[in-house]
């Protein structure tokens, strides 16, 4: 855990001592945030007349409708998120199961060539025998034709 800290930060024109766990420029942006609202609600005409109680419960009101509305886009963004490493675990899934296939399918042509291959060598051979059995009947016929 790192150390506490303590920094002076000027909020709505008074000098307030902020202290955390967090380091000074966060602190400092905090006290920024709350000077940025101060400012929105200031340039109202209806602000500038309400009294201090009810400024600062407006204040308050929407800081904490900030606050739920950034909670609700990360829990919408944490959704978004999971759903997208869902896809991509399952688009993984998809590419190893593919991959799977694609060396499968490989194989099978190369055993699918070896057998082309071979029956190709005993095409050849049977021709030869064939070529050889019709051109020996041929001679045997030239021969009992004379």
């Amino acid at each position: 855990m790192s150390a506490k800290t303590c920094t002076k930060v000027l909020i709505g024109e008074k000098i307030y001592t902020l202290s955390g766990y967090e380091g000074e420029e966060y602190l400092q942006k905090v006290a920024s945030y709350i000077n940025g609202k101060l400012d929105e609600f200031k340039e109202l005409e209806d602000f500038k007349h309400a009294p201090l109680d009810m400024k600062a419960t407006l204040v308050e009101i929407n800081i904490a409708d900030d606050y739920f509305k950034a909670k609700s886009q990360v829990e919408k963004l944490e959704q978004e998120l999971e759903q997208k490493e869902k896809e991509i675990y399952e688009l993984k899934h998809d590419l190893v199961s593919n991959q799977v296939k694609t060396e499968s399918n490989e194989k099978e042509l190369q055993e699918l060539k070896k057998q082309n291959q071979e029956l190709l060598r005993n095409k050849a051979k049977l021709e030869a025998s064939l070529e050889d059995a019709l051109l020996g009947k041929v001679s045997g016929q030239e021969k009992t034709e004379e």
